[in-house]
């Protein structure tokens, strides 16, 4: 099946959509708090496709700050380990890249009618960082077991403030309110478990991850130093170079093979884990093994790579799909390239075998596609 099978446009699910209400219903809970967060997450839609203004010019910085407050509590009645139920959908890294967030909404749909879950990366490198994040906290606190949200490594202050977010903050409110961001992001849950079998984090696994309380059990807040367990999560990576543990290429945390996926898959009692951390230019990359998957959710990444975006789409028996969008044409100064494969199979027929046993999305009525 070619990538122009989902060529950007919005589908249904293969089988009838689940009829799952939200247990937490703010609207009854607080109708003033629903109220609001209507209202800022229609202020905020207002900003797709409309480019000549930002954030600035919809909300203030202090009722920014009061949003964060709200979330930061939500984050912290949340294990570290966030479990979720299938169906749902996995989104990987957005990197401040909110007009793709939006198109990536309009494909693949969005919360409530949709449950979804990000793997982190929601900050640096494109331009309305502010935007992306402060959309996704107006959701959680809206449809808060709807979406969740996982730390990703540039929710940390000692990169964000490197790659763009610190500079963006500064320019758009002042300091002051990256340091407000920095205290919630230090209070965002580190991974997700979905119908207890497939676990989800930004990075990957951890030679100190060896069973699921462990993360449980890391305290909040939370701000992870140079090695261990929370900068492996964030920050190790998959390689088809060898079975066990190597030093990481980006000289912090580590790479791990398929006989350390194996052996996590086992020891955790799990069936697959999904990360993200890496542009792939599929928009998702399945392991040698078929127990990992790396999804990477906007295209054309800093206008470096002619990648395509995609989510890996988990229906209520843990079947696999994915939704792809494809990347729009950039301007040839862009001297955009491929995203380099990072773990597939060095073989190509098993590595195209791999990559074959997720599945586009099916539409409904819709003769392209095919069923996981």
């Amino acid at each position: 099946m070619s990538a122009d099978a989902n060529n950007n446009k919005p589908g249904s699910v293969e089988e009838p959509k689940s009829k799952e209400t939200p247990k937490f219903d703010l609207a009854k809970e607080n109708p003033r708090c629903a109220e609001w967060m209507d209202d800022c997450i229609k202020r905020l839609n207002s900003l797709y496709k409309d480019t000549s203004i930002n954030i600035c010019g919809v909300m203030s910085g202090h009722e920014i700050i009061a949003i964060i407050r709200l979330v930061e509590n939500i984050f912290m009645e949340e294990s570290n380990l966030c479990e979720a139920e299938a169906p749902i959908k996995v989104v990987g890294d957005i990197h401040a890249q909110y007009q793709d967030l939006n198109r990536l909404f309009d494909l693949i749909g969005r919360v409530p009618e949709e449950k979804l879950m990000f793997l982190g990366d929601y900050v640096d490198r494109g331009p309305q960082g502010i935007e992306v994040v402060v959309l996704l906290f107006c959701l959680k606190i809206r449809y808060r077991d709807r979406i969740f949200l996982l730390r990703g490594n540039h929710e940390t202050p000692s990169v964000n403030k490197i790659y763009g977010f610190y500079v963006e903050c500064q320019y758009k409110y002042g300091v002051g309110l990256w340091w407000d961001f920095q205290a919630c992001f230090n209070r965002i849950p580190m991974a997700g478990l979905i119908s207890k079998k497939v676990l989800c984090m930004h990075g990957g696994l951890s030679p100190e991850l060896v069973n699921l309380d462990t993360i449980r059990n890391i305290p909040r807040p939370c701000e992870p130093l140079d090695r261990g367990l929370l900068i492996d999560l964030l920050w190790s990576d998959p390689t088809n170079k060898g079975e066990g543990w190597f030093h990481s290429i980006r000289g912090i945390s580590y790479m791990f093979g398929k006989g350390v996926v194996e052996q996590a898959c086992k020891s955790l009692d799990i069936d697959l884990i999904i990360r993200a951390h890496q542009v792939v230019q599929d928009g998702y990359e399945m392991m040698t093994g078929r127990r990992l998957i790396t999804v990477f959710s906007v295209p054309n990444y800093c206008a470096q790579f002619t990648n395509a975006a995609a989510v890996v789409c988990l229906n209520a028996n843990l079947q696999i799909s994915f939704q792809q969008m494809l990347p729009p044409a950039l301007p040839d100064s862009c001297k955009a390239k491929a995203a380099p494969a990072i773990a597939v199979d060095l073989n190509l027929e098993a590595a195209r075998a791999d990559k074959e046993t997720i599945k586009p999305f099916a539409k409904e009525g819709s003769k392209e596609g095919g069923k996981s």
